[in-house]
């Protein structure tokens, strides 16, 4: 059987494996064609097998013949007796690779065969991920007291602390009260802020009391009245118990104007009217806890206005 036989035979035993509409497997690449041969007789009686023969060298490849048409598949014959092993001719080019067949059964298993050599040890693989953290487990029992030690030496006595009250504070109601504690041992300071209480509301109007006695008529008796600088204010304060108070003025002078340049000497001229005298007139006189006076108005005109306390019931 020549190489153009094999390949047929190869082929037409691959469709019979391939169920209608398979995709056939990647074509393998094609050997060179032997020579065209003759048609293909019928298989011939198998004769005993014979020594193999040295393997000759290999002939030339022949130039490829063309291609005949396919003819169409003989029956196959019945299988002869197998003949004698002709000595092996000279090696042929390589055919074309056929389609894979079908797999077979799987044969029995075979005897286990003794074991091998160990082989060396394999290279340390990569460490794996760290495991999730297991459940904490239940705590052990408590185990014994242990024996008490010994009782150390006793210290040196401490000098006796001291506490001073510093600064005393006191804040809006809205503030909490602090203490801070200040200074170093043993002598230290205690420093307070301590919050006023809050405005209470206003609470009903009590009762009438009991007409009081007639209280002492106060008076006022003027005290001292100085003259201060253009720049200084005016003032009066109230000195005294009552019911006899004294007033003490400081009024200021007139501010000096700027001095002209000195002009021709003029005639004398006639007397002049008298300027206005300073008058100071009482003004509001009311009556209060504390004595105290005011002076209003404008030069040369001024209003002394007074708060005088009211004189104590007995």
């Amino acid at each position: 059987m020549n190489n153009y036989d094999r390949a047929m035979q190869i082929i037409k035993n691959a469709k019979q494996c391939i169920p209608q509409g398979g995709i056939p497997g990647p074509t393998g690449p094609t050997g060179p064609t032997g020579p065209a041969g003759g048609p293909t007789g019928p298989t011939g009686a198998t004769g005993p097998t014979g020594p193999t023969g040295l393997t000759g060298p290999t002939g030339p490849t022949g130039a490829t013949g063309p291609t005949g048409p396919t003819g169409a598949t003989g029956p196959t014959g019945p299988t002869g007796a197998t003949g004698p092993t002709g000595s092996t001719g000279p090696t042929g080019e390589t055919g074309l690779i056929g389609l894979t067949g079908a797999t077979g059964p799987t044969g029995a298993t075979g005897p286990t065969g003794p074991t091998g050599p160990t082989g060396e040890a394999g290279a340390t693989g990569l460490t794996g991920a760290t495991g999730a953290t297991g459940a904490t487990g239940p705590t052990g029992p408590t185990g014994p007291t242990g024996p008490t030690g010994a009782t150390g030496a006793t210290g040196e006595a401490g000098a006796a602390p001291t506490l001073a009250i510093g600064d005393v504070a006191t804040v809006d109601p809205d503030q909490g009260a602090t203490a801070t504690i200040t200074g170093d041992a043993p002598n230290y300071t205690l420093n307070l802020s301590i919050p006023r209480g809050a405005t209470g509301e206003q609470g009903e109007a009590g009762e009438a009391g009991a007409q009081g006695p007639a209280g002492e008529t106060p008076t006022l008796a003027i005290g001292d009245v100085a003259t201060v600088d253009p720049d200084q204010g005016a003032t009066a304060t109230i000195t005294g118990d009552a019911p006899n108070f004294t007033l003490n003025l400081s009024i200021p002078r007139g501010a000096t104007g700027d001095t002209g340049a000195q002009g021709p000497a003029g005639d004398t001229g006639a007397q002049g009217p008298a300027g206005p005298t300073p008058t100071l007139e009482i003004g509001s006189v009311t009556t209060g806890d504390t004595a105290s006076a005011s002076i209003t108005g404008d030069a040369p005109n001024f209003f002394l206005n007074l708060v005088l306390p009211t004189a104590a019931a007995e």
